[in-house]
């Protein structure tokens, strides 16, 4: 037998009263949150403002030859594995996530690093073919 008064008797009509309403109420924030940021990491000028610009003012020519060899490198290995998530197609999203902030940034260095060997008047890539002197 049920009274009316019986709090027992009576269904729970929504689920974001009680202690556990902060808990519902966080997950559409949180993914939200995660998909506002996995945007910002696919957006193309990213990479300029995870880089300090005057990060290269005080290098000499050749500090920028090494630093922009060691950058064709990291760029030529992200590109690598970009092509490589890009083949399956769940792969592509993940890479999109994972390697492309790593790959803009790494191309908004070099960007910085010719700008200031320019200024300085360096040449990072050598216009000779060998390194063997003429005997």
């Amino acid at each position: 037998m049920t009274f009316r008064g019986d709090v027992a008797a009576q269904p729970r009509i929504s689920l974001l009263r009680g202690p556990r309403a902060g808990r519902f109420a966080a997950i559409p924030m949180c993914v939200l949150a995660a998909a506002f940021l996995a945007g910002c990491g696919l957006s193309g000028n990213m990479g300029s403002l995870m880089v300090d610009p005057a990060r290269y003012s005080a290098y000499r020519c050749n500090d920028l030859v090494t630093q922009w060899k060691t950058l064709t490198n990291r760029e030529k290995e992200l590109r690598g594995l970009l092509d490589k998530a890009g083949e399956s197609g769940g792969g592509t999203v993940i890479g999109a996530i994972t390697y492309r902030p790593d790959y803009e940034s790494v191309l908004v260095q070099e960007k910085m690093i010719q700008q200031e060997a320019a200024e300085k008047k360096c040449e990072l890539e050598s216009s000779y073919k060998s390194d063997q002197t003429i005997r």
